[in-house]
């Protein structure tokens, strides 16, 4: 669905909001709505495993933990759901959707998969060379990172494409949101190469230390796809004329941005000097 739902002049907004939210549903494309379904499966790994944590107890931080399980699943569940709703905003044929929906959803769910089975094995799912089935998980992630990369990078190309089925002041939030994104994933890439480089170098331990540095830069610029996409949709909801909108768009992405630049900064002279 290509589109957003205005609302009506006198409904409760947040009653317009819920009904254009279940519209994304059932007007949704076959791979959209199945890519929805599939994340609210990560979601429901992630929220699991940290019942798991409160019986098992354990340690929340560190390479070995059930955080990551949690964390994993959440994240992973989370942008699966916004990359196929934002998607929807997004000009494309519909076998590239299929195909980049598809291999992206079935990415994510490797990743978490694997994540998970490391964190029941007792053994750290990154820069773990220690077995041979270890090596080949981390290399397995490595290569899923690499997916990841690919169909996220053709979406952020096909969104700079001009689509007049789709409002100004969303074209605006989906190509700030992807234009972060490319920055989390550039951020991601760096964290795998310098962790790689420092387990080659026989110390698997500084790896973790040093990509923690990243983090921080890396979860800022994650979910400027979905805070600022969320933000436009919302507005449709207000009666704002789209011009104002396209204004406070603008103004929330410069807002973020800054922040984001500030978050980058830091974490990389810390990545530098780790």
């Amino acid at each position: 669905m290509a589109g957003s739902v205005e609302a009506s002049r006198g409904r409760f907004p947040v009653a317009a909001a819920v009904q254009g939210l279940g519209a994304f549903w059932t007007g949704g494309r076959r791979v959209e709505r199945a890519a929805y379904a599939v994340g609210a499966a990560l979601l429901a790994s992630g929220l699991l495993h940290l019942v798991v944590f409160a019986v098992d107890g354990g340690p929340w931080t560190g390479p070995v933990s059930w955080r990551k399980p949690v964390t994993f699943g959440l994240s992973f569940g989370l942008t699966l759901i916004t990359i196929a709703w934002v998607s929807a905003f997004v000009r494309l044929g519909d076998r590239a959707r299929t195909a980049i929906l598809g291999v992206f959803a079935a990415d994510c769910v490797a990743e978490v998969s694997l994540i998970t089975l490391q964190a029941w094995r007792k053994a750290p799912s990154h820069f773990n060379e220690e077995t041979a089935f270890d090596t080949v998980v981390t290399r397995m992630l490595a290569a899923g990172g690499g997916i990841l990369v690919v169909t996220l990078v053709a979406l952020a190309v096909a969104a700079f494409r001009r689509d007049e089925r789709v409002a100004p002041s969303m074209r605006l939030a989906v190509r700030s949101g992807f234009a972060a994104l490319m920055l989390a994933l550039a951020s991601g890439a760096a964290m795998i190469a310098r962790g790689v480089a420092t387990v080659q170098s026989g110390d698997q331990q500084a790896a973790y230390h040093v990509v923690a540095a990243l983090k921080p830069a890396h979860f800022v610029t994650m979910h400027a796809i979905l805070v600022l996409p969320l933000l436009a949709w919302l507005l449709t909801f207000t009666g704002l004329p789209e011009a104002r909108r396209v204004r406070a768009v603008a103004l929330a992405s410069g807002a973020y941005w800054a922040v984001a630049a500030l978050v980058i900064a830091v974490s990389a002279v810390r990545f530098a000097t780790a």
